[in-house]
């Protein structure tokens, strides 16, 4: 039986890579891109006129209309059945985390290779997070299965991660939690080993997946 055919839009507004993409995704078997758009308002116009839903979109974080963070809230709430793969050339921290919040299951540079970014669709269309840079397989599993107690958090360590998928900084964390940021930091850097994760992007997939994140 062959392999169902995953349906991806691709939103970029330099036209070169984002034909460069799309020609490698149609080269991947059972991808096949069935939209195209140089940017978030294109995009959405598109999707809310296609015949077919696309299952994965490819998303540029830097477009003119609208950018990524600002077209990735508009399909979660429109087209929550739809995963999103945000794209950057940057791998800012602060932009993961706001397109994790936002809806996206996964964030690759568009400096990755071709096997990457086949990678990450294939583990987007199961409905999973791409993880590589994220979360650790352990952590992958506890989220799936939504076992955050196996990792025994206490209520502190739950508060400070709601408060990783926010903006603030650590300082204004330890504010917020009237803690020192000395203190604030033992419990990023504890979380970080108890989670195996390598950043806070991975503190915030799992906060965000367990519930802790609910704003």
């Amino acid at each position: 039986m062959a392999d169902k055919t995953i349906l991806v839009a691709v939103a970029d507004d330099h036209a070169i890579v984002r034909k460069g993409i799309i020609e490698l995704i149609n080269n991947f078997g059972n991808f096949k891109v069935i939209i195209e758009a140089a940017n978030g308002q294109e995009l959405i116009e598109k999707i809310t006129t296609a015949e077919q839903l696309p299952n994965i979109v490819l998303l540029d974080i830097n477009m003119p209309e609208l950018n990524g963070f600002e077209t990735a809230a508009i399909i979660k709430r429109e087209w929550s059945d739809i995963k999103m793969l945000a794209l950057s050339m940057h791998d800012h921290e602060y932009s993961i985390i706001k397109m994790l919040r936002n809806g996206a299951h996964g964030y690759i540079l568009k400096g990755m290779e071709p096997e990457e970014l086949k990678d990450a669709l294939q583990q987007v269309s199961q409905q999973q997070y791409y993880h590589s840079n994220f979360v650790s397989g352990r952590l992958f599993n506890a989220i799936h299965t939504n076992k955050k107690n196996e990792f025994n958090l206490s209520q502190k360590e739950m508060e400070f991660l709601s408060y990783c998928c926010t903006d603030m900084t650590y300082k204004e964390i330890g504010v917020k939690m009237e803690l020192s940021q000395r203190t604030v930091e033992g419990y990023r850097d504890a979380l970080l080993d108890k989670l195996k994760v390598r950043s806070r992007s991975g503190l915030v997939v799992f906060a965000i997946n367990m519930g802790l994140y609910t704003h």
